[in-house]
């Protein structure tokens, strides 16, 4: 059975088993993060609208969720930003009412943490994980490269004053690059507004796949045990790629449509495509064989990993 706005469950670092739902079209967003793993924006806005029919959505939720898989968390996300969907109150709420005994994550860039509404929209939400990556206008220009009008400085104002109004969990993620947001000034900056944010956690991050950028490198892990440091007394952990321990996945289609899909929002590990597809190794070496000689997926080597992306 194909889904057209779920994606997963996915394993995901921070969210264990996670069922995604994509609210928005591929790669509409309000940035264009230079590390962004589904690739470049091709539509950049600001418009808040239902991009897709509230009730198509909501059928899926109900046909995928009808059986209670077992899942960790239903998570607003995807290859565009989901806070541009003018539903998302709404769909926060159905899933809510309907399905109280699943936690929900909104994954955001935070760039409309600045908008009253959509604070509101999302106060229900258990787990938020907003970005933050810069504090001074031209790391931030540089990293996200945002619509005009957006200030960071602005978002990390903004993101104090949820706090105030949110009694679930923050999880800030602050993406480090070498030579833009890595030096003393940047962090300095960082760690003042993440003091004033006040979030559950602060979770770094450095690149682990590819990104819009060739020549964007990942951080050494030992100076980013050196910025977690510098982070302290605030809640910070590095986030490390390790395998998903669970076995439970509720795919069944053992089909080349299901590995396009999913490399597409986010290329993918030999591991991941195990994990989501449950195929065995063997076959699953062999299909990926002949998707590239079709030259329907392509590879990419990142920190001596291998990651298959849609051609």
């Amino acid at each position: 059975m194909t889904y057209k706005y779920l994606f997963g469950p996915v394993p995901s670092r921070r969210l264990g088993m996670s069922l995604g739902i994509d609210l928005i079209p591929y790669k509409v967003c309000n940035c264009n993060c230079i590390y962004c793993e589904s690739g470049k924006t091709t539509k950049q806005t600001n418009t808040r609208k239902a991009y897709y029919p509230e009730s198509e959505i909501k059928e899926e939720l109900n046909r995928f969720l009808s059986s209670n898989p077992p899942l960790d968390y239903l998570t607003f996300s995807g290859a565009g930003e989901p806070t541009l969907h003018k539903d998302l109150g709404d769909m926060i709420s159905f899933l809510k009412t309907n399905y109280p005994g699943y936690k929900i994550a909104l994954i955001t860039n935070s760039l409309l943490m600045t908008d009253a509404d959509v604070r509101r929209e999302i106060r229900e939400v258990d787990v938020i994980l907003p970005s933050l990556d810069a504090i001074s206008e031209e790391a931030f220009q540089k990293i996200n490269r945002p619509l005009r009008n957006s200030k960071a400085i602005e978002i990390a104002e903004a993101l104090a004053d949820f706090r105030k109004e949110y009694s679930g969990q923050i999880w800030m993620e602050v993406f480090l690059l070498p030579g833009i947001n890595d030096h003393p000034q940047e962090l300095r900056l960082l760690k003042e507004a993440l003091l004033k944010i006040k979030p559950d956690k602060v979770q770094l991050n450095t690149l682990d796949r590819p990104g819009t950028e060739a020549s964007l490198k990942a951080i050494p892990f030992e100076i980013m045990l050196g910025i977690r440091d510098y982070f302290l007394p605030l809640p910070v952990e590095i986030i490390s790629r390790k395998p998903h321990e669970r076995k439970e996945t509720a795919f069944n289609e053992e089909t080349e449509e299901v590995i396009i899909k999913l490399i597409r929002r986010r290329p993918c590990t030999m591991d991941d495509l195990l994990l989501l597809t449950s195929l065995p190794r063997e076959r699953l070496e062999i299909m990926l064989k002949k998707m590239l000689i079709a030259r329907k997926v392509i590879t990419e080597v990142q920190g001596g990993v291998t990651f298959y992306l849609s051609a």
